[in-house]
């Protein structure tokens, strides 16, 4: 779990009552009045000390921690959401599901889907400092990637604070099954497709996500870092969407396509 995180406004007990009310919300299917109004003197470092509470509970409960996602990274998704920068999220072992195994539609309350480049690490990447060619050196892999973001806020309405707080909005994971060395594949110019239900509904490049998929590495590597966090090997970075995310319901069926990498699917069910 990444290390706790000083300052911010609020205070350990608002902390723990913000983090229960969002895991309440996963039991209980109901989403919330968004943190940012009920407790509006929150700031970013609050935010990331509710999620760090979410993640204690999670690993104390006995998930385990198997990497970040990076969330916000293109002008798409921040025009999207009305924000104004990035943000990370842990992934959990819970949150992976295989390609060929449909995907339970209550675990989510208002799913949308976003196709990204996941990094596979060989090599830890320690912050601040790191650099374009220590994130290169870093990856094993990258594979065509899905991921369901999901909102415990009410109809979607968030501020940074709001998504940082809840997890930035993770929902699940789903890999492709074709690993691609670095070397083999250009991630800034890399076009991208999102089929739903057969239906072509986005597309995008690389270049979307922080001019490359390689900076927003680098961008989450140096921001967790300055808490003495590293990212680890055999952990999976999820580098951000590469187009906006699409609302999609039980029985659809998603598909993104990535140029020099294949495809990975998702199903609903």
């Amino acid at each position: 779990m990444s290390g706790v995180m000083s300052g911010g406004n609020l205070t350990v007990g608002t902390i723990r009552a913000a983090a229960s009310a969002l895991l309440t919300a996963y039991e209980n299917g109901r989403p919330l009045v968004a943190l940012s109004t009920t407790y509006p003197r929150a700031t970013v470092v609050d935010a990331y000390r509710i999620q760090q509470e979410q993640v204690r509970v999670w690993t104390a409960a006995g998930d385990a921690v198997r990497g970040h996602k990076i969330g916000l990274a293109s002008a798409a998704m921040q025009q999207q959401m009305g924000v104004a920068q990035p943000d990370y999220g842990h992934l959990t072992m819970s949150m992976f599901y295989r390609e060929d195994q449909p995907i339970p539609a209550s675990r989510f309350l208002q799913p949308r889907i976003e196709p990204e480049i996941a990094f596979v690490l060989k090599a830890p990447l320690r912050g601040p400092g790191v650099t374009i060619a220590d994130a290169r050196r870093a990856v094993a892999y990258v594979l065509p990637a899905l991921e369901i973001v999901d909102s415990r806020i009410q109809d979607w309405q968030v501020t940074i604070v709001d998504t940082i707080a809840d997890n930035a909005s993770t929902g699940a994971v789903i890999l492709g099954g074709d690993a691609t060395a670095l070397a083999e594949s250009d991630l800034r110019t890399a076009d991208c497709s999102l089929r739903l239900n057969g239906t072509t509904v986005e597309r995008g490049t690389g270049a979307a996500v922080l001019g490359s998929p390689l900076n927003a590495l680098v961008w989450l590597a140096n921001t967790i870092g300055l808490l003495g966090v590293a990212l680890e090997p055999g952990h999976v970075v999820m580098s951000g969407s590469m187009t906006r995310a699409v609302p999609i319901a039980r029985g659809d069926r998603v598909t993104a396509t990535i140029a020099g990498m294949g495809s990975v699917t998702a199903v609903l069910g």
